[in-house]
């Protein structure tokens, strides 16, 4: 079980960096699309993301305040939710190109990870 969430976290955390770096800095396409949330917006969101994406692995990993990660991906998955509603105002579509499709899945996945993190497989801390 271990290595399934150590698997997710990675991958989690790249999509979350990826997209994390985008929000924040091409954030013209998307402010053009969803009005509702302006430039500092995006940018806030992208760097909320891109913090997460880094928490999700570097805590425990170096076995350092590993609550971190749980904490971190709770975080994510609410963000993560929340932007699906903001895209589900503009399209309910379940086609490959809707964002609100990939948002649920990421979200879903993320919260996995939190609720592993803090209840099936918590990482702690090693202790002398």
């Amino acid at each position: 079980m271990n290595i399934l969430f150590w698997s997710l976290q990675v991958v989690l955390a790249l999509l979350f960096l990826s997209g994390g770096a985008y929000k924040a800095f091409s954030f013209q396409q998307l402010a053009g699309q969803f009005s509702e949330v302006p430039h500092a917006g995006w940018r806030a969101l992208g760097l909320l993301e891109m913090a997460g994406g880094v928490l999700l692995i570097i805590p425990a990993a170096l076995k350092w305040m590993p609550g971190l990660t749980a904490h971190a991906a709770a975080v994510l998955a609410f963000e993560t939710f929340a932007l699906a509603a903001l895209y589900a105002r503009h399209s309910t579509k379940l086609t490959p190109e809707n964002p609100m499709l990939w948002a649920l899945v990421m979200g879903g996945l993320v919260a996995f990870v939190a609720y592993g993190r803090y209840v099936l497989h918590p990482v702690v801390p090693v202790t002398a």
